[in-house]
């Protein structure tokens, strides 16, 4: 077998690993909400979560051609530099549930791929416009997963809510909190899942010494079985942090904060921009929580998850330039 084609099956592992990685990583983005309010025991929150994430990874490509050229040039592409780009986003992502921090795998890769091309070809060589679009998902995917469940939330209070007992509402709300949380699952893997795909046909250009701009058949479905493995494994740190940690949580708050999130997600993946369900969800969570009153959030635990917000871009933007010099440097 030709080092090139050894190399390239390499980092199609990689990426595989780092789709499997994200699932188990961001299976609370789907699930805490549902099993903090007990409306599906962990085990069948999980079996949901995997199932859809599939579902939702086969819906589309537009954020996985984000990915694969517009961060840096298909024609700076090597094997070396998408390595080191997957190396430094599953380090971190390892790093982060090992604390239990939601971090964003997305974020992670997309910072990694500019600290590894900066390293293969200086700042010159990044695409604006897809740094643009990642900061522009990263400002206002947080800020609209806040906003829209407190607007939903106020709404839903004044047409419905004040209307019925709370015993009626939870009874009620049990039920819907299942399907949000089904199309939060199925809006996750339509988002996640392309990162993989979008670095795995990134890789393909670097081993067929040309432009690819389509997704092949093979990529997509590979990505797609990795995440929804990754997320049959679950993720138990990041549940409770996101889960029981932030706010307390009944059926109807979780059913608001996974519609409201997940409908933001959605937008997102169709205008191919790649976002953080993590960001997203966690911010949701918060949203709704301060319609039950400011304090009722527990904003230091809030704190520790926008630290590690914070710390994603430059941390994995350094990490990417390590891991080239260092694959380079071990040949």
């Amino acid at each position: 077998m030709e080092p090139i084609l050894i190399g390239f099956v390499l980092i199609v592992f990689l990426a595989l690993a780092f789709d499997f990685i994200n699932g188990f990583h961001d299976t609370a983005n789907a699930i805490a909400t549902s099993v903090a309010t007990r409306v599906l025991t962990p085990a069948q929150a999980i079996a949901m979560a995997a199932v859809l994430n599939v579902v939702g990874a086969l819906a589309g490509t537009a954020v996985a051609k984000t990915i694969a050229t517009d961060i840096v040039p298909q024609d700076y592409a090597t094997l070396e530099l998408t390595g080191a780009a997957l190396l430094s986003a599953i380090a971190w992502n390892l790093f982060t549930w090992w604390k239990g921090l939601p971090s964003s795998s997305s974020h992670a890769l997309i910072f990694s791929l500019v600290g590894a091309g900066v390293a293969v070809g200086g700042w010159g060589i990044i695409v604006p416009k897809g740094v643009r679009k990642t900061l522009t998902g990263l400002v206002t995917s947080p800020a609209l997963g806040f906003i829209v469940p407190i607007v939903f939330m106020t709404l839903l209070t004044w047409l419905v809510l004040r209307f019925l007992r709370p015993r009626t509402v939870t009874r009620s709300f049990r039920w819907l909190q299942i399907a949000s949380a089904a199309f939060m699952a199925f809006s996750h893997g339509g988002n996640d899942a392309q990162k993989a795909m979008g670095i795995m046909t990134f890789a393909l250009s670097a081993y067929l010494g040309t432009q690819v701009a389509e997704v092949p058949l093979w990529i997509i479905l590979s990505a797609a079985t990795a995440m929804g493995m990754g997320t049959a494994i679950g993720g138990w740190r990041i549940i409770k942090t996101m889960g029981f940690k932030v706010v307390d949580l009944k059926p109807v708050d979780g059913f608001v904060a996974e519609a409201s999130a997940a409908g933001v997600i959605t937008l997102a993946t169709h205008l191919g921009i790649p976002v953080s369900t993590t960001h997203t969800i966690s911010s949701a969570i918060m949203g709704v929580g301060t319609t039950k009153g400011f304090r009722k959030v527990k904003w230091q635990v809030a704190g520790r998850i926008m630290q590690a917000w914070v710390f994603t871009i430059p941390v994995c933007i350094a990490l990417g330039w390590v891991f080239h010099k260092l694959i380079l440097l071990v040949g």
